[in-house]
């Protein structure tokens, strides 16, 4: 199916790896050029590197979608100023940022409050902000936020994401259904479950030390908790995404998607 967004910009944060760059892949691959965006600097370069070799070996002979990358930390303002300096307006802009650490809430001073906040609520409102308006005097616009699963079931100690991010689905369900929805804009959020990405392996690491369980154990574990008996992939989490942005979904806006495998066991 063509997507129909060829030639359309857009803007992947947190895409050096996992599920931002599962993300950036899918729109590569749909001829959108893309700006990519993470903290480190290394494997920002070969990320963009091998975005690059996808968007001419799809291209079939065609120009093929632009890569071009800042390394940024786009939860910072001087981080957003560095990557609207290479470019002011976007048709996609794709919002992440690395989760806060779990903990006990009672742990939390204000200072890992506003932290998280300003990562996980504040900077994708800074960057619908900065690029909505433009979307819609243009008619099209896609914002995805990639948000999480514990959104819809909360998790513990995860505490300050569960926070932060019922706080930035909440602000969409407004701002979705403003003005803009009839100005070809749509906003949505995809809430994943587990994925296999450095952060899951890295979590269960430290689960393994701190329970003194083995890795493969929990990893088996958990996998196994889920209904589809394995865990979820970047490049197909990417691909939803990638549809969200279609012309196809134009009429879809507001909604929280959940990719979890079936992990969720509630009916709404």
């Amino acid at each position: 199916m063509d997507f129909g967004i060829a030639g359309r910009t857009a803007l992947v944060c947190g895409a050096s790896k996992g599920l931002g760059l599962g993300c950036a892949q899918a729109l590569v691959r749909e001829g959108v050029n893309v700006i990519i965006v993470a903290r480190g600097a290394e494997a920002l370069q070969a990320a963009a590197r091998s975005l690059q070799a996808m968007a001419a070996e799809s291209a079939a002979g065609a120009a093929p979608p632009s890569v071009r990358h800042v390394a940024a930390d786009i939860t910072t303002e001087a981080g957003r100023a560095a990557v609207f300096a290479q470019q002011q307006d976007f048709d996609i802009v794709v919002t992440n940022a690395g989760g806060p650490p779990p903990g006990d809430f009672r742990d939390w001073d204000r200072k890992a409050w506003v932290a998280a906040l300003d990562a996980n609520m504040l900077t994708p409102i800074e960057l619908i902000k900065a690029t909505v308006d433009g979307m819609a005097q243009r008619g099209y616009g896609r914002i995805v936020n990639i948000t999480s699963s514990s959104v819809k079931s909360p998790i513990d100690i995860l505490g300050l994401s569960n926070g932060a991010r019922s706080g930035l689905t909440g602000f969409v369900a407004g701002v979705a259904r403003s003005a803009i929805a009839a100005q070809g804009v749509t906003i949505n959020n995809l809430l994943p479950g587990a994925f296999d990405t450095d952060r899951l392996r890295h979590a269960m690491e430290a689960g393994a030390k701190k329970t003194g369980r083995g890795f493969d154990a929990l990893y088996e574990a958990r996998r196994n908790g889920i209904p589809a008996r394995r865990f979820g992939t970047p490049a197909e989490f990417g691909e939803v995404c990638a549809f969200l942005c279609s012309m196809q979904a134009a009429y879809l806006t507001g909604q929280n998607i959940l990719l979890d495998g079936g992990a969720y066991p509630g009916t709404f």
